[in-house]
């Protein structure tokens, strides 16, 4: 096809040229707007993004709060019950020594009170007999207080050592001190006032004795 056929812009009428030139300006514009909406477009789906993402942050940062609290939460708890058990063990450890303890002295305080009697048995054997009649009362409480004696020692209950021994006050009480006789006599006992028992591993009575100093 020619050039006749399609004539420059320098060709066209005025008026067409006219028509021409709006035409592009528009399109032009057209263009613009588009790119413009398209952009704005763009951005407002940017922000809502942006929007969106600000309650999950928020949420997130919750949820991470709320995992701190249970995780001490649970560390305090799991102290609390550790501190359980170990209160709950010493209490059954105190319970098994209180009763290990009481079958093991059961007869502590029967055989305390027992002790009077033999002390009086004794005394009354340090009484002189003159007659056949009261010689045979001795011999009886010999007996009676032999047979006392035994059985305190069945059950744990033994005689303290005091006489002639180094004072000791875990075991001996003095109840008067006189002039030693000699060095060797120095910090023993020279006489005893009443016997002192031991039961077990325990000092039922101590000794009440006289020591020389």
């Amino acid at each position: 096809m020619s050039k006749e056929e399609f004539p420059i812009e320098k060709d066209l009428p005025q008026e067409d040229q006219e028509k021409q030139a709006k035409s592009a300006e528009a399109d032009k514009a057209g263009v613009k707007d588009d790119k413009k909406v398209k952009d704005d477009k763009d951005k407002k789906v940017k922000d809502d993004k942006e929007e969106a993402a600000k309650p999950a942050d928020v949420e997130l940062d919750q949820l991470k709060a709320e995992v701190a609290a249970l995780t001490q939460k649970n560390k305090d708890l799991e102290d609390k019950y550790l501190r359980s058990q170990a209160e709950i063990q010493n209490a059954q450890r105190r319970y098994s020594k209180e009763r290990a303890n009481l079958v093991k002295y059961e007869s502590q305080r029967l055989g305390k009170d027992i002790l009077s009697s033999v002390d009086n048995l004794e005394r009354a054997l340090q009484v002189k007999a003159d007659d056949e009649a009261s010689r045979q009362l001795k011999k009886g409480i010999e007996m009676t207080l032999e047979g006392l004696v035994r059985a305190l020692k069945d059950n744990g209950i033994e005689e303290i050592k005091a006489d002639g021994e180094k004072f000791d006050p875990t075991l001996h009480q003095a109840v008067q001190s006189v002039p030693a006789e000699n060095d060797d006599q120095k910090g023993h006992v020279v006489q005893v006032l009443q016997k002192g028992y031991v039961y077990k591993d325990r000092v039922l009575r101590p000794a009440m004795v006289v020591v020389a100093q």
